[in-house]
């Protein structure tokens, strides 16, 4: 007989109360166990590869990492290649001294070690001053936290801000999970505000202030707004205009500006550059009394990919000293964050100058996954827009493209029949006629009576021609199929 010291209806229930996904890891799993079947049985299914486009993880899709960035950390972790005579002619000079740099951080030069809770603080130095540098206004070493990615400050930030069920956050509908998982954990409430689509999912001041309107007029405390900038999943980049307006609506409301800025290299679009909501709120004239603001960054999500580094920081201002002394006590419950990715964070920020030897090697990977990107969104965008009942904003930024599919009536019986979501049931369809695995829009939020997927850009670019055939192909079957 199994244990009865612990059982499902014994547990946390706010652990209970997360949801599943909502169908997203069903349909993970049953595209894991489909790949098993080709593995073993080849022929089994009308396609000989699974295309994981659910996930933003690029080196797991092919991307090779970049060069620099991989020769400091071999550097670092093994020092003895720096003693040995071949070094340099395996490793470019300037990877040699920055990782000689690096390893002075440390008393014992290695990277086996803790470091101090907050982060290696020669490597807070090297980010405070990348960030200075992105934003032209300074950045305080002292506010840098380095985590393992951006996920852990994320719950740092909601163990802080949270205290009890009446007090909630803005978080905006579509986003990542991360965030109302997070709350849900907390038991806070999520105060949702939706992303305009038609404005190629900008925010909506007025919406934002109904919302926040709204909570309050029923005893909710909402101590915080969350921004995803670039977008998870829409793929939007916010124009300045709209982030000012944001600022100003935090500093006036009194609330805690959590800006999610992941993927601010990632930047497809001429017309629009990314500006950090701290720099928008410094160019303002505010200064750090006038708003409580905590950015995060990670490696796991630029171009870079570095997913499973899991290196990453936030950076707080506004908060006052004793505040800022409780962000340090709970950021000192984990002993710190690993040394790879705060080295890793710190080459991000700081990557080779024009005078290093790896400067014109880095550019020209850089640009290079940039640009294939680039042309993979568009061709993804245009290929959708073709489709009956397929309307999909072009990708700015990020690594996604989020469509909206006007599903059929009869579609939408099915799934029904089948006690699932109408999108679920489209990419579990789609998955077993393709190969092609979505994260279906329900996963991340979305307006009632709407059905959205977000795809990954990241299929290698010789790989989209035959990705939009099949794409096209299942969704004219499909379409054909539940045709009202």
């Amino acid at each position: 007989m199994a244990p009865r010291a612990l059982t499902v209806d014994s547990l946390n229930p706010k652990v209970l109360a997360l949801a599943d996904h909502l169908g997203g890891d069903a349909i993970a799993r049953r595209a894991q166990c489909i790949q098993k079947e080709i593995e073993t049985k080849p022929g089994s299914h009308p396609f000989d590869e699974i295309t994981y486009c659910n996930l933003s993880n690029p080196q797991s899709m092919g991307q090779q990492p970049n060069k620099f960035f991989r020769e400091v950390l071999a550097l670092c972790d093994y020092p003895r290649l720096l003693e040995q005579s071949e070094t340099n002619s395996l490793f470019s000079s300037d990877a040699i001294a920055r990782s000689r740099k690096i390893l002075d951080l440390f008393p014992w030069r290695a990277t086996g070690g803790y470091s101090h809770c907050q982060g290696t603080e020669g490597l807070r130095d090297v980010i405070a001053a990348g960030i200075t540098c992105r934003d032209g206004f300074p950045c305080n070493a002292e506010d840098i936290f380095l985590t393992d990615g951006a996920a852990p400050p994320v719950h740092m930030m909601m163990h802080i801000l949270i205290r009890d069920e009446k007090d909630g956050i803005l978080c905006p509908i579509p986003s990542h999970y991360l965030y109302t998982s997070s709350m849900v954990l907390q038991g806070a409430t999520l105060v949702p505000y939706y992303l305009d689509e038609s404005r190629g999912w900008g925010v909506r001041m007025s919406d934002l202030k109904k919302q926040l309107d709204g909570a309050r007029s029923k005893g909710v405390n909402v101590r915080g707004l969350v921004v995803i900038n670039p977008g998870n999943p829409t793929g939007h980049v916010l124009v300045e205009e709209n982030q000012r307006e944001i600022v100003e609506f935090c500093r006036k409301e009194d609330l805690v500006l959590l800006a999610d800025e992941v993927y601010q290299e990632n930047i497809y679009t001429a017309d629009k550059k990314f500006k950090s909501f701290k720099k928008i709120a410094r160019s303002m004239g505010f200064s750090e009394g006038d708003i409580s603001l905590v950015s995060f960054h990670s490696v796991s999500n630029g171009y870079y990919g570095e997913c499973g580094r899991r290196g990453g920081y936030m950076e707080v201002t506004g908060f006052n000293s004793e505040v800022k002394k409780q962000v340090y006590k709970v950021a000192s419950l984990s002993s710190c964050s690993n040394i790879s990715g705060q080295i890793l964070m710190s080459l991000v920020m700081n990557p080779p100058m024009v005078e290093d030897e790896s400067y014109t090697s880095y550019q020209a990977e850089r640009n290079g996954i940039l640009s294939t990107f680039s042309r993979c969104a568009e061709s993804m965008a245009c290929a959708l827009n073709c489709l009956e009942g397929v309307t999909c904003c072009k990708a700015e930024g990020a690594m996604f493209v989020f469509p909206s599919v006007h599903l059929p009536k009869r579609a939408i019986a099915a799934a029904e029949e089948r006690n699932t979501e109408p999108d679920v049931f489209y990419a579990l369809r789609l998955l077993e006629n393709t190969g092609i695995v979505v994260a279906p829009g329900s996963v991340f939020g979305q307006v009632h009576g709407t059905w959205h997927f977000r795809c990954t850009i990241l299929p290698k670019e010789e790989k989209i021609p035959l990705f939009i055939s099949r794409f096209t192909a299942f969704h004219e079957g499909f379409m054909e199929e539940f045709r009202n």
